[in-house]
């Protein structure tokens, strides 16, 4: 999942911090950071273990592989990100995304000099409202090309998106739930 579907899926404003923290810290330093944001850390890696097996999210990968082959399931993230966004009102996106920038400013202090300045990013361009938006996630797709490194920069990705949009939304309708109960389940061991 990406970052909209990780913030969405916790259960207090540490682990909002520690589930961006997973992407940005070394393992060895999760257990620096205080209990909370230490079960946020581990909520990030249960959710994307989770989704890595999951079904429906395999046969979405698909759609993506043989463009993007083993970078499929990250542009499969920013479109379940993008179906998650439009799922929700417009007002509960707004108020879950001020939330999230809150949230990481409020514990600044916690977060890697690198999160910091995409944080900036993420609140000037309201990243995790705009996923909704076809351009928004033309944009975040134009990201991950631009981060990969064995991928060129000018791949027709959006395009699978746009021409593949309501086969993954059928696949987004039957594994968000699945995802939601195992993230409560996981929760609930903390």
């Amino acid at each position: 999942m990406n970052y909209l579907a990780h913030s969405f899926l916790t259960f207090s404003d540490e682990q909002i911090v520690g589930q961006f923290l997973e992407d940005f810290i070394p393992n060895r330093d999760r257990f620096s950071y205080p209990e909370k944001m230490q079960q946020g850390i581990t909520l990030h890696r249960e959710i994307d273990t989770f989704t890595d097996s999951h079904p429906e999210l395999r046969e979405a990968k698909k759609l993506f592989s043989p463009l993007v082959r083993l970078y499929s399931g990250a542009f499969v993230d920013v479109a379940m990100d993008y179906f998650l966004a439009n799922s929700l009102s417009e007002a509960a996106l707004a108020a879950h995304t001020q939330k999230v920038y809150h949230v990481l400013r409020k514990f600044e202090e916690y977060l890697p000099e690198r999160l910091g300045r995409m944080l900036e990013g993420m609140e000037r361009d309201n990243w995790l409202y705009n996923y909704r938006e076809d351009w928004g996630i033309k944009y975040s797709v134009q990201n991950v090309l631009n981060k990969a490194k064995y991928l060129e920069k000018d791949l027709p990705v959006f395009d699978v998106f746009l021409q593949n949009k309501p086969q993954l939304q059928r696949h987004f309708n039957k594994f968000f739930p699945d995802l939601q109960a195992h993230a409560v389940d996981v929760n609930a061991r903390f």
